[in-house]
């Protein structure tokens, strides 16, 4: 009993850093929403996280389950079941990326980053999406403290009994 709290601390703890990674990306993106030159010259890209299960891990064989429907009946779940987890509880692993959509152009032959056209490359960050993102991010944070607060209570009320 102890490790299947243990492991939804970590595993929630995970989902936490997921989630601030999520927030860190929408920061940059935001601060460099009107970046038309970085470093190699070229307008900021965009910064997305990306988040994959790590493969044979008990929680993509459930999630596997679930999205095949292989139920005990079809009135209720399957049983939970013991699973292997690595020492540390790795269920994910998440990195940042670039988004390479194309830029975006405004036109503004005054600009000094203006091409032969007249035309300045802007960064391909959209505010509102950011926005939503970022309250996206929030909740998925505000979910995973969530559910570290209900480990909590259980052991805490399972202590009493």
């Amino acid at each position: 009993m102890p490790e299947n709290i243990f492991a939804s601390f970590a595993i929630s703890g995970q989902g936490m850093s997921v989630q601030r990674m999520r927030l860190s990306a929408v920061a940059n993106n935001i601060a460099n929403a009107n970046t038309t030159k970085g470093i190699d010259g070229k307008p900021y890209k965009r910064e997305v996280v990306v988040v994959r299960a790590i493969p044979g891990s008990p929680f993509e064989e459930e999630v596997q389950q679930q999205i095949e429907l292989k139920r005990t009946s079809p009135d209720h779940a399957p049983n939970a079941r013991q699973g292997t987890y690595p020492p540390d509880y790795s269920v994910l692993k998440a990195r940042t990326a670039r988004d390479n959509s194309p830029d975006r152009l405004v036109y503004d032959p005054t600009h000094p980053d203006a091409d032969e056209q007249g035309y300045v490359h802007y960064p391909n960050v959209n505010i509102v999406t950011e926005m939503v993102e970022m309250i996206s991010a929030q909740r998925g944070f505000e979910a995973n403290t969530g559910v570290i607060t209900a480990a909590k209570n259980v052991a805490r009320n399972s202590i009493e009994i």
